[in-house]
């Protein structure tokens, strides 16, 4: 992490600035599209969403750890290497991740790096500590559960997995509404972020034992379990696949209209940082169709000229955004005549 972001953001504690950085190396390493709008942030916000984003990726890469490796990650950022069976290592991982999150939370000192900023960070932004447990549950249910009978049953899983994610960003991203006004919105964003991650890694999540496309959505389309690991193992396709895929995608793409009337409700110059999330995101659906539903043999991927579209896009943004609160703050000093919100930021 730069040095610029964690002063703006008055981080000053050399542990501190050490946990902070340790997890933005997670979010540069592992969430590029994520990576990439965080950038579009004020640099005081960025170290916050790092921290955010460094537990919810340490917690899921304790869940998903190949069984072969016997290595499973701890919050300090080394490899465990405890024994037992798969699940029973990585629930036991879990549960120290969640001790060390309650003992971090409750201002406790020895924590690891990744507690460590998000303590912090959850002081800073007072995120309500119930979004950390119920995402650790829901991580839990992924030791267990895999497969959703239908889509209510999808949703209850990600209130944990995903919307938390959403309703953990909104006090650092602001509002310039009524922070509950706006959190059904951020929540939704999160549901609609992780159905895009579950379309596109269909074949993935298979590998690892797992459906997350609802069995009622597939058996519609005559798909089950031993069709799709066929399909994955041949490299073939099958009309029903793709049939059940398409819908799959029109379920995600009604939660994206769903989340888009709360980016207007964010800070102005939070928004460029969401849109471009949101257009990125969005544009993996484009990608899955463009390479003819092929979830279960590659995993589809925004091109990278587009990706530097929009975030040139999102840049422009920022800076109409940044300009017109200077300008407010001119004004609101009478300094200078009102100045009209540019389109860009509405």
């Amino acid at each position: 992490m730069t040095a610029r972001e964690l002063n703006a953001a008055g981080i000053t504690d050399p542990r501190l600035r050490a946990a902070y950085r340790h997890c933005r190396r997670l979010n540069a390493r592992h969430g590029r599209t994520y990576f990439l709008a965080t950038r579009l942030l004020p640099p005081a916000r960025r170290p916050a969403v790092h921290a955010l984003y460094g537990f919810a990726r340490w917690a899921d890469d304790i869940v998903d750890v190949p069984e072969a490796t016997g290595d499973v990650p701890d919050p300090g950022g080394t490899p465990g290497g405890h024994h037992g069976t798969g699940a029973a290592r990585r629930a036991a991982a879990l549960d120290r991740l969640a001790g060390d999150l309650a003992r971090g939370l409750a201002g406790g000192a020895g924590a690891a790096p990744v507690i460590v900023a998000l303590a912090d960070t959850s002081r800073r932004y007072a995120i309500d500590h119930r979004h950390f447990a119920d995402f650790l549950t829901a991580m839990r249910s992924d030791l267990t559960v895999t497969e959703y009978a239908h889509y209510g049953e999808l949703r209850a899983y990600m209130h944990g997995s995903a919307a938390v994610i959403g309703l953990q960003m909104l006090p650092v991203l602001g509002t310039v509404v009524p922070r509950a006004e706006a959190a059904p919105y951020a929540a939704e964003l999160g549901v609609a972020f992780q159905l895009t991650n579950f379309l596109r890694d269909v074949g993935e999540d298979l590998d690892r034992g797992r459906i997350y496309l609802p069995q009622d959505l597939l058996a519609a389309h005559r798909v089950d379990r031993d069709l799709l690991r066929h399909c994955r193992d041949s490299g073939r396709t099958d009309p029903r696949v793709t049939a059940a895929v398409r819908e799959f995608a029109a379920l995600t793409r009604a939660a994206y209209r769903r989340a888009a009337p709360g980016l207007p409700m964010l800070d102005p110059v939070a928004r460029p940082c969401i849109r471009t999330a949101f257009v990125l995101y969005g544009g993996i659906l484009d990608a899955v169709a463009a390479d003819g539903w092929a979830v279960l043999h590659r995993r589809a991927a925004v091109p990278r000229g587009r990706r530097a579209l929009v975030a040139a896009d999102g840049l422009l943004r920022v800076t109409a955004a940044r300009l017109a609160g200077r300008r407010a703050a001119v004004r609101a000093a009478g300094h200078l005549p009102p100045f009209p919100r540019p389109e860009e930021v509405r």
